[in-house]
């Protein structure tokens, strides 16, 4: 055996496996790898994107939550605003009505009170005649005497 035609007999059956690879194996392979190597890309896009929706996500759910808590601070304090203002109005009714009963217990006072006074002017007068019979010892007629007893009880 010589080595020369060995060696030239396997360069050339190299050479022909290195075409038959160029030819048929390494086109599928690069496919492959340029698809897997697509896939890789597309998928750290997506990554990226859905970092990205990710984190607008949270900045959208924190100026929600914001609002939100905005808007129970001025819910809180329009419900406090009204609860003043309807103690205010119950206090203002309530002094109202003390103010109306008060002047009714007024007037009932003083009706009571000018009932009273026109009851004593009555036996005062009936008195004063009593004791003017009494003391002239003659008869008085109260009927004739009335704007007498009238005018005295009045000033009195």
């Amino acid at each position: 055996m010589n080595i020369n035609a060995t060696l030239i007999g396997q360069s050339v059956a190299f050479f022909i496996f290195v075409l038959f690879c160029m030819k048929f194996v390494w086109p599928p392979v690069i496919t492959a790898l340029r698809e897997r190597q697509k896939k890789i890309a597309d998928g750290l896009d997506a990554a990226n994107r859905a970092a990205r929706d990710l984190e607008l996500a949270h900045e959208k759910v924190g100026q929600q939550l914001r609002e939100a808590k905005a808007q129970a601070a001025e819910i809180i304090e329009q419900a406090k605003k009204r609860a003043n203002q309807i103690v205010d109005e119950a206090r203002d009714q309530a002094r109202a009505e003390g103010e109306r009963l008060k002047a009714q217990a007024q007037a009932e006072i003083e009706q009571e009170l000018n009932s009273v006074k026109d009851a004593l002017r009555a036996q005062l007068g009936s008195l004063a005649v009593n004791g003017a019979e009494k003391i002239l010892g003659a008869t008085i007629d109260q009927n004739a005497h009335a704007e007498l007893v009238n005018k005295l009880a009045a000033e009195i």
